[in-house]
């Protein structure tokens, strides 16, 4: 995709751009409208079970790894789904732990009961490989994709988006809580340019603050303090060395 293209998401959103409420600028994005010649079609087909068996001959064909995807005798499917985690937000995780590394991830399972939490940013652009099954359904991976990384957010704040490239233009489709992401993968194919995974904060075009706990939220506002604080040095550096300029223009001209 050519930098600077404009990017869209299948249900109309414009990636990139900040969502505002009541004159303060959220973490979110612009909702606009498509244009009519933009328009993809999301519509998946229903295969029987010999489309499905030849699905996964040509998908395997065209893979260079070994994250073959398998046929099961009751008429089921796994394989492997890889998505990228483009959080803007900070996680939690038990303040017991510490922040996982990509390595660590695959380590003990998130506690069961937490009294404490820590906040972190994940790593820009983390992959995570998933092993699942093809009823296995897109709530169900963000819950492992969670799980992995030993976050203990409410899994309703996250969403997983099929990304599709098409010319030049990215398009983001939210998945619903009951689709397969494997079934999407097999209709797809390999090609991570027709279709891939993303993980994202569930916006909904006005942040819920009541999902949030009290530490995350004392956590925020000390986030935009500090993200004032240097917007505010920066507008009076900024007129600070206007003025200067203004003052040497006014010394180097004789009265009148």
């Amino acid at each position: 995709m050519q930098e600077g293209a404009m990017k869209f998401s299948g249900s109309g959103k414009r990636e990139g751009w900040p969502s505002c409420s009541g004159g303060m600028c959220v973490l979110g994005v612009f909702v606009c409208n498509l244009w009519e010649d933009e328009q993809i079609d999301w519509e998946k087909p229903v295969l029987t079970q010999a489309e499905i068996e030849q699905k996964i001959k040509e998908y395997n064909s065209q893979i260079n790894s070994n994250l073959f995807m398998s046929l099961n005798k009751d008429g089921s499917y796994t394989g492997f789904i890889k998505v990228q985690l483009k959080l803007i937000r900070p996680v939690s995780v038990p303040a017991s732990k510490k922040a996982p590394s990509i390595q660590d991830a695959n380590k003990a399972p998130r506690s069961q009961v937490v009294t404490r939490r820590t906040s972190f940013y994940l790593p820009k652009d983390t992959v995570k490989h998933l092993h699942i099954i093809s009823r296995t359904r897109a709530s169900e991976v963000i819950e492992a994709l969670l799980k992995k990384f030993m976050v203990v957010d409410n899994p309703r704040k996250f969403a997983l988006f099929e990304r599709a490239e098409k010319d030049d233009q990215v398009y983001l489709r939210k998945l619903s809580d009951e689709e397969q992401p494997l079934h999407l993968r097999l209709l797809a194919g390999p090609n991570e340019k027709v279709l891939s995974f993303v993980l994202k904060e569930n916006e909904t075009g006005e942040v819920n603050w009541d999902a949030f706990s009290m530490p995350e939220l004392h956590n925020f506002l000390r986030i935009l303090q500090r993200e004032e604080e240097e917007h505010v040095r920066q507008i009076l550096q900024k007129y600070a060395r206007c003025r200067q300029k203004m003052q040497e223009a006014l010394t180097t001209r004789t009265p009148g």
